[in-house]
Formats: C-alpha cells, sequence, structure tokens
C-alpha cells in the first residue's frame, strides 16, 4: 500500500500548466480479476487519451504525457501487487501513483488542478486512531484510518520495560498460553491471558506506564484521536491507573503484540473505535441542525470555499461521487461556478475539503443522503 501524506496534501492545490489527469480504478489482490486489472487500465488510458485530443493537445504531447502511465502495462511485478484501488495522477511535468485498500469507481477527471475526494475517506480526520502496544521488549505505536496503518517510529521515546527498568525476572510474568473454554488448544476462540503478577511487579508496570503516559504527548498528533491499547490483559487496568489521554478507549486488544503485525492490530481495532466515530458524526450532525440560521453554517458551496480558504470551516460534510465545477480566484477572493465543466474548472468540493482539512478542520466524506440539507456539502465555522 502507498501512503499520501498531509504534506503532500498541497500538491492537490497546485495548478499545473496545461491539464492535470486523476484517475481512478478498483484493483484485485488476487484472482483471475489480476489478469483483467491491466486491460481495464489500458481501456481507460484510451479514455484519457480521446479527451485530451478532444481539449485541443496535439497528438505527440498526449503521447508524451502518458509514457509513464504506458510503462506499468509492462511491469507484471506492478499489477501483480496491487490492493483494492488504484489511483494516478500525472500532467506533462509530474506523475504519481498510489495503490489504497478502497475498490474505487473507475473515474477519469481532467482540470487544471488534480482531483482528490475519492481519497477522501482514506484521510478524513474522524477516522484518525492509534493502537498503543505494549510488551515486555517493546513498546509500538500505530497510527491508523479506517483503510490504512503505519507504524509511529517511537523507540528512543517510549522505552520498553526492560530498558525502563531493567526488570529481568519480568519475562516470567509475560510467558502466554492458549486455551479454549472447553480447554482445547487450537481454537480461533482461544483465550489469551498471562499470570497475574505480584504487588511487587504491579509496582514497577505501573512506573513504566507512568513514563510512557508522560512521553505520549509528544508523538501523538492533535490530542484528540482514540487510543486502543493491545497487550496482556492483566495490563489493562495497571495503565489506565497511570493514564492522564483523554481518549483512551475502554476495551482493548487482549493477548501478546509482539505476534501481530500491524494489518491484524488495525483489524482487531477498527471495531473498538468504528463506534466512538459514528458518535462523532452523528453529533457533528446535531450541531449543524442546531446551529443552522446563526450564520456559523453554511450549505453553499461559492460560501465554503471562501470561508475554508479563510481556515473558518471546523466541519464539513462532503457528498461523494458528486462533482460541482467552477474557479477560485484567492486575488480577488471570487468564486464562478458552471454547470459543466469548462476550461480552468476544477471540482470546488474538492477544493473546500483540501482547504478543510489543511487548516485542521474535521471532514466526513459520505453519500449524497448523508449530507444535512440534502445539498452537495455542509460546513460549521468555527465562528
Amino acid at each position: 500500500m502507498d501512503i499520501i501524506t498531509m504534506e503532500e496534501l498541497n500538491a492537490f492545490l497546485t495548478g499545473y500548466p496545461g491539464w492535470c489527469v486523476s484517475l481512478f480504478m478498483p484493483t484485485h489482490r488476487t484472482g483471475r480479476e489480476t489478469e483483467q486489472d491491466p486491460i481495464r487500465f489500458k481501456n481507460l488510458l484510451r479514455e484519457v487519451e480521446k479527451r485530451l485530443l478532444a481539449k485541443g493537445l496535439r497528438t505527440p504531447d498526449v503521447r508524451e504525457m502518458l509514457k509513464p502511465a504506458q510503462r506499468l502495462l509492462q511491469e507484471p511485478g506492478f499489477w501483480r501487487h496491487q490492493s483494492d484501488g488504484l489511483a494516478l495522477f500525472f500532467s506533462s511535468e509530474t506523475f504519481r501513483s498510489y495503490r489504497l485498500p478502497l475498490p474505487f469507481e473507475e473515474l477519469v477527471v481532467i482540470s487544471n488542478r488534480f482531483h482528490f475526494k475519492p481519497l477522501l475517506p482514506f484521510y478524513a480526520r474522524e477516522g484518525h486512531f492509534y493502537i498503543l502496544a505494549l510488551s515486555q521488549n517493546q513498546v509500538r505505536l500505530l497510527e491508523g484510518t479506517r483503510y490504512t496503518v503505519n507504524e509511529v517510529d517511537v523507540e528512543s521515546l517510549l522505552p520498553s520495560l526492560a530498558e525502563a527498568l531493567q526488570y529481568e525476572r519480568f519475562d516470567r510474568q509475560l510467558q502466554l498460553h492458549s486455551v479454549t473454554s472447553s480447554g482445547r488448544t487450537g481454537d480461533r476462540t482461544a483465550i489469551v491471558h498471562g499470570i497475574d503478577p505480584s504487588d511487587e511487579d504491579k509496582d514497577r508496570i505501573l512506573r513504566w506506564f507512568h513514563r510512557i503516559n508522560d512521553e505520549l504527548p509528544n508523538v501523538l498528533t492533535g490530542g484528540q484521536s482514540p487510543i486502543v491499547l493491545a497487550g496482556v490483559e492483566y495490563l489493562f487496568p495497571l495503565y489506565k491507573d497511570a493514564n492522564s489521554y483523554p481518549h483512551l478507549v475502554e476495551e482493548g486488544i487482549p493477548g501478546n503484540p509482539e505476534e501481530l503485525r500491524p494489518e491484524e492490530l488495525h483489524a482487531q481495532a477498527w471495531p473498538l473505535v468504528q463506534p466512538i466515530f459514528m458518535k462523532a458524526q452523528e453529533q457533528a450532525v446535531a450541531q449543524y441542525s442546531q446551529l443552522a440560521g446563526t450564520g456559523q453554517t453554511t450549505a453553499d458551496v461559492q460560501e465554503a470555499v471562501l470561508e475554508a480558504h479563510h481556515g473558518r470551516v471546523d466541519v464539513l460534510f462532503v457528498a461523494v461521487g458528486v462533482q460541482v465545477w467552477g474557479r477560485f480566484d484567492p486575488d480577488t477572493n471570487t468564486v464562478h461556478m458552471h454547470q459543466n465543466l469548462e476550461p480552468g474548472d476544477e471540482d470546488l468540493l474538492d477544493l473546500v475539503a483540501i482547504q478543510s482539512m489543511l487548516h485542521g478542520g474535521t471532514v466526513y466524506a459520505v453519500e449524497p443522503e448523508q449530507v444535512p440539507d440534502h445539498a452537495p456539502l455542509a460546513a460549521v465555522f468555527r465562528y
């Protein structure tokens, strides 16, 4: 899986000379469909070529622009190692491709800027959380969204128990064994647990957890994202005693996290945090309804573009699969909307979403019927 960093978001606000092509398509990890993916991709490139020629570009220029994308058709390894969706962004000056775990609808957008909105489910902040994996030999911090998970480098900041206390006998306390409720081994419903430590050991563990708690603010972003604990079950109440972070999730992931890959921890953590995000979204809808008519909300695209540019959008609902074409001139602070795509246009919904995220706003990418007031977007202002 490829990752688009928040810093790279600025690239989606940058205009390039000539046309910018944004291409999205579903891909497949295994099976016969993997053989069809290059064929679908080739057909989409033909569509891109046709549209660029219709916009007045010369055939040699179009072929030159398509060369990096065409090369992917000659790389069998590229197609054997796909995720669920492929996103390409290219112009005459740049080329980027991303393999992402979301099956995009086939879409080609050609405008003066790259089209970001199909990626919103990955990067909208309402799906952002952490996993804190605790074991004797290692403390791991993972950063996740609904579709992604990445390890955060905390080795120098968050000490393991062995490093923090130089306590060798603790290894005995973390021996794990698995049994089923019937006492048999090998069942998927195995319960993983450890030996309950002595009071002396608990004091040592608690001191370790206080050190971790003191260091966490140095590595967390924003201070609002939930944290899920992963570790032997008896560690959970001890860590909660030391914890001062207000968004620690009540339920954790039991077992030895050293045995689990990031994707496995993510798969167990997401069901624990999803209800939190759904509740936050419901509260955001209620906030919009409560503030409607006070001047602190809008469902008007032009107003939202202006307010997002000035960093006023705190919460944004934006409809996926919908485009509103137009242009924003920051020099004159004016917005022009068009019924159909015209030269120089971009998707204004896309622009509002990116600007809101770059200014720290919370963005909900939802189905059109879930946007308040049944508009293409709905925004709550900070003031």
